[in-house]
């Protein structure tokens, strides 16, 4: 049943899958090979760029970035493909992963 419908990065959705499932035992050994952060991590970054409040930054591009850990203008334009990102959008989303890597 779903209780909540929120945008997880890969290093948060591990931590939901049980361990003692042998089919999500698989998927986590995969989500792992693509994992950069440390859950502690992840949880903190979210946090830190939602306190940003930068309005064109929804729940989901957190997510992507948390993911990919963009380090370059052209990087974090991959994640924001939908909207642009002015100048200073765009440095205070990047001074804050690189802050956090």
């Amino acid at each position: 049943m779903i209780k909540n419908n929120k945008p997880l990065s890969m290093t948060e959705t591990s931590a939901y899958l049980r361990k003692d499932n042998e089919s999500e035992t698989e998927i986590v050994g995969f989500i792992k090979k693509f994992i950069t952060l440390k859950l502690e991590k992840a949880v903190e970054l979210r946090k830190k760029i939602s306190d940003l409040n930068l309005v064109k930054v929804d729940q989901k591009h957190i997510s992507k970035i948390i993911d990919l850990m963009p380090e370059d203008k052209e990087d974090l334009g991959k994640i924001f493909v939908d909207i642009g990102l002015n100048e200073d959008e765009t440095n205070k989303l990047l001074e804050t992963i690189k802050k956090n890597r």
